[in-house]
């Protein structure tokens, strides 16, 4: 799993940021990419990745604000020229099917696939036996979610070496054991592979935020997360400003990811009067309250 940033500016686009869109590649687990909003411009952004919009299986969006959804229509034309016919699911708030619908419609789009627009309430929002995906309310002047993405616990390494000692060969038996399944040999013997296997790998947890002030609900979505990704839109001396607009500072962001145990921080969604040296002041008020803080920049990658 990791993550690609596809934009990270906040508002408007500068020279050195896209508007706000994430990738998140489950090739490894899944065959496939998920993506958090899509800020006008994201398609350009992927042609410069290896992102194949055939393999988008999911598009979550924070909040209906242009920077996060202006470039949904045309990604998903796009998707549909390119003579894709997997279906794709596109989750968000009350009014993202509206606006999907009426931008299609009115600009004579159609799409060569089957395309679900899911309008979602707090709680959680897609489950499977890979990943769930839980998302809350935030604090923000419109309807705004951040989603917690969990993997699923994978079983324990197979102990092998105590498999052969107890006289069982290796063979197509020791991937059901590693299932943790029971099965019997031909000698009747029933073999239990949760006694052949160590601790359970714990899946990974990922915190996506949308726009928000400091909110009740932050340390639920991030508490002990592998990868927290939040807003750092303004420095650490403009917080009323910042949260008078639904955003939160640095300092506000830094406090939230020590409070919640996160284990990395990733800050994005910068304003415009902060250039990319700017963005590293930014950075260092971060790290001075919570160390483990790294900075997104267009087209970076981080793994989780």
């Amino acid at each position: 799993m990791e993550l690609i940033f596809l934009g990270t500016g906040a508002g408007t686009p500068t020279k050195e940021r896209n508007v706000t869109s994430i990738a998140v590649n489950l090739l490894a687990e899944r065959n496939s990419f998920w993506l958090f909003d899509c800020g006008e411009g994201t398609q350009h952004q992927i042609l410069h990745t290896s992102i194949r919009l055939g393999r988008l299986e999911k598009i979550f969006i924070t909040h209906l604000h242009g920077d996060h959804i202006f470039g949904l229509p045309g990604l998903l034309s796009s998707r549909s020229m390119s003579g894709s016919q997997e279906p794709l699911t596109v989750y968000g708030p009350q009014g993202i099917k509206e606006f999907i619908d009426t931008t299609l419609r009115l600009s004579g789009s159609y799409l060569t696939y089957p395309l679900t627009v899911e309008e979602i309430q707090p709680g959680e929002v897609f489950k499977d036996q890979q990943i769930s995906v839980q998302a809350l309310p935030l604090t923000h002047g419109v309807e705004s979610f951040g989603y917690r993405i969990q993997e699923a616990d994978k079983p324990g390494t197979l102990d092998a070496a105590k498999l052969i000692a107890a006289g069982i060969p290796p063979g197509p038996l020791f991937q059901r054991l590693k299932q943790g399944e029971s099965v019997e040999l031909e000698n009747g013997q029933i073999i239990h592979g949760k006694e052949y296997l160590g601790p359970p790998q714990q899946g990974k947890s990922l915190a996506i935020f949308g726009d928000t002030a400091p909110t009740e609900y932050g340390i639920a979505l991030a508490q002990g997360v592998d990868i927290m990704v939040h807003e750092a839109t303004l420095e650490g001396a403009m917080a009323e400003l910042a949260n008078s607009r639904g955003h939160s500072t640095t300092c506000q962001t830094a406090e939230l990811a020590k409070a919640a145990h996160a284990k990395k921080l990733i800050i994005t969604h910068f304003s415009a009067r902060y250039d990319q040296n700017e963005s590293h002041r930014l950075l260092a008020e971060c790290q001075q309250i919570f160390p483990a803080t790294e900075l997104a920049y267009d087209l970076a990658v981080f793994n989780v």
